[in-house]
């Protein structure tokens, strides 16, 4: 497989195994990226990159581990791997902490909780900065579109009415954890909502394109729908 059409390689550290579920599935949403590796500490991502360092082309990194002081982890990561392009996944939101982290020379800085639609921006970007690598000459045009932060449109302005986006992004993040098609009642009971809201979200996701559903007909009575994440979402 060429360069240009292998999956990118990417590296998750994160010391909670369920955000790191989370930040897998939302990664892999993307057909062009692939996790292959996922480590809980400091010395464990250093190990890991020991023996695949240069195979890897993105690391999303968390500042709170338990073995780390600080941001020392990102600068052993920058100074030994170069080429490898880092992207912080924290809840740290100390100014002095960004500043230090950008002084690194960071891909990109994400805030948890981390919203679906920001992840897949910032793919999209390193998509658009890979593609500028590979050509002789770039104009300003194309310069100003790979260095902009990729920050997605304010979706409070153009949702629905009884949909807000922290409450989208629960449903998209349960749907991407899940291994098969869900029901309503299901996905509600994964969210911890009910089952009417758990029902509009999903409807509004098939409306969007985001969402497909099918119709079950294992038994007698009404079929069931049977909602999936689209892959190509």
């Amino acid at each position: 497989m060429s360069n240009e059409l292998r999956p990118y390689r990417v590296l998750v550290v994160e010391d909670d195994f369920r955000i790191a579920q989370i930040n897998t599935a939302m990664v892999e949403q993307h057909a062009r990226f692939q996790v292959v590796g996922s480590c809980r500490s400091g010395t464990e991502a250093l190990s890991w990159l020991q023996v695949h360092g240069h195979d890897v082309d993105l690391a999303l990194l968390d500042v709170y581990l338990p073995d780390v002081e600080g941001l020392s982890l990102l600068w052993e990561v920058r100074r030994l791997y170069r080429q490898l392009d880092i992207v912080m996944v924290t809840a740290a939101k100390e100014v002095d902490t960004v500043e230090e982290a950008l002084r690194a020379g960071l891909f990109d800085f994400l805030i948890k909780p981390v919203q679906a639609s920001r992840m897949q921006a910032m793919l999209e970007r390193f998509l658009q900065r890979r593609a500028l690598g590979r050509q002789r000459e770039v104009d300003q045009k194309q310069l100003d579109l790979a260095l902009a932060a990729a920050v997605p449109e304010d979706r409070s302005r153009t949702l629905p009415k009884g949909v807000d986006s922290l409450s989208l992004d629960t449903i998209l993040q349960a749907l991407s954890l899940a291994t098969g098609p869900l029901t309503a009642s299901e996905l509600a009971e994964r969210t911890g909502t009910s089952r009417s809201t758990a029902r509009r979200y999903l409807e509004y996701l098939v409306g969007t394109g985001q969402v497909g559903v099918a119709a079950a007909y294992g038994e007698v009575g009404r079929p069931q729908r049977l909602y999936q994440l689209r892959s190509e979402v």
